[in-house]
């Protein structure tokens, strides 16, 4: 048995290069003669699984289920990279719950097991993928997040409308119950034609090595298979009572779905591959429609021009496209057209010109999230304090700030009632008291 100390030095060397965006020295992998496709061995598959482990149990070292894996860290992985390497992996049935905040959802959670297989799969594909994207696209993706979409959309704005010199409008999309109806068989083709025709691209523009020269494509995309074709409904464990999902929207469960679609909200892998699955309807979007301004994050979309009517042209086209290639439809109620000088919703953010606000619905979650900071202990409170702040500042939220984190209100409510608490937080938002 090959001792953890060992392998995890190995690993070491290997989350370096990851974190720089190289690989390892090609020696660790076995190529032919001829330099053609690499074929995986099972050290580097080993190698690449104690990274994944790595990053799977980050910020999770506290939980239940990680505990009982690191007891026997090096033998799960082995046995992990044993039924890859045979390819006779298949994912164990997953924990089904509701989650209410910050709106009810169905969550599936899969095994603890089967998340390192999917953080090895986000490594190894990720980067192919996201090579596809077009820049608008938000969700998931390093660097690219709300604030990144919220920042682009205003660009949109400014520039069509000339830095709101002329009238301008933002068309909303939405589409209904998104992850629900994904169609994995339609997913599967979408994610495995990608990995093959970008085999032969280059890792980057001035390296001579090509996808197909760092990673096996043809275990990737048996791989994409066994991932994106398990419908997770089967023999899944239901945590909870029946009537939590009452008030559950009909489109947001699993269980309401036609055979063959739908991806479980949770995982690591359904982030990446919704946006696979979507990046069809971009590709359509800016080189079929020629939407100039367009941006999408997961499955809230927006369009914008100074041309209304034919933003309102678009409309039957776009759903008649998602509905003949990816079996998907516009959520008409959801469908909006805004001109942009009265303000424009997008991700959390109310945009006006010259100025950003938080949403109504982003307002209600924070207060909410204040709420529940009553009874914590300082550590937890300031944390909180911490990371609310940090997101209000990339709004015009200075009053909302100092009107929510009041110190008066805090010790009113009970908090917290000692004087360092109210120092902090007398700093972290410049009220007096």
């Amino acid at each position: 048995m090959v001792l953890r100390r060992g392998l995890f030095s190995i690993y070491q060397v290997h989350a370096t290069t990851q974190a720089t965006g190289q690989r390892e020295d090609t020696t660790t992998k076995h190529t032919n003669e001829d330099d053609m496709a690499m074929t995986l061995t099972r050290e580097q598959l080993l190698i690449d699984l104690y990274a994944a482990w790595h990053m799977a149990r980050r910020h999770k070292v506290t939980k239940h289920y990680v505990r009982v894996f690191d007891r026997h860290t090096d033998r799960k992985l082995q046995a992990i990279c044993d039924a890859l390497f045979t390819r006779d992996y298949h994912p164990e049935p997953s924990s089904c719950f509701i989650v209410d905040r910050p709106k009810k959802r169905e969550v599936f959670a899969a095994q603890f097991a089967d998340r390192v297989v999917h953080h090895y799969y986000y490594n190894q594909t990720h980067r192919i993928f996201e090579r596809t994207f077009i820049e608008d696209s938000y969700s998931c993706i390093q660097g690219r997040g709300t604030h990144y979409g919220i920042e682009r959309l205003k660009q949109h704005i400014k520039t069509e409308s000339q830095n709101y010199s002329r009238k301008c409008w933002a068309l909303s999309l939405d589409i209904r119950g998104y992850f629900m109806h994904i169609d994995r068989r339609i997913l599967l083709d979408i994610a495995t034609g990608t990995l093959r025709r970008m085999a032969s691209h280059k890792v980057e523009p001035d390296s001579p090595q090509t996808w197909a020269d760092v990673v096996d494509i043809d275990f990737l995309c048996w791989l994409s298979e066994q991932i994106i074709m398990i419908d997770p409904k089967t023999s899944c464990k239901v945590v909870g009572r029946p009537e939590e999902w009452q008030g559950l929207d009909y489109n947001k469960s699993l269980f309401h779905t036609p055979d063959g679609c739908g991806l479980p909200i949770g995982n690591l892998t359904s982030q990446l591959l919704s946006n696979v699955y979507l990046n069809e309807f971009d590709q359509y979007m800016k080189r079929v429609l020629k939407c100039k301004h367009y941006g999408r994050y997961v499955d809230d979309a927006y369009v914008v021009s100074c041309d209304k009517e034919w933003l309102l042209s678009i409309i039957d086209p776009i759903d008649e496209y998602l509905r003949s290639r990816l079996h998907l439809e516009i959520h008409r109620g959801k469908t909006h057209l805004h001109e942009v000088s009265h303000g424009v919703e997008f991700l959390g953010g109310y945009i006006l010109p010259g100025r950003t606000y938080m949403s109504h619905a982003a307002v209600r979650r924070l207060r909410q999230n204040v709420d529940d900071l009553k009874g914590c202990n300082p550590a937890k409170l300031y944390r909180s304090i911490n990371s609310m702040l940090g997101v209000m500042s990339h709004f015009d939220a200075h009053r909302l700030s100092r009107k929510l984190f009041c110190v008066e209100s805090f010790l009113k409510h009970g908090y917290f009632a000692d004087d360092m608490s109210c120092y902090y937080l007398h700093r972290r938002t410049g009220k007096a008291w």
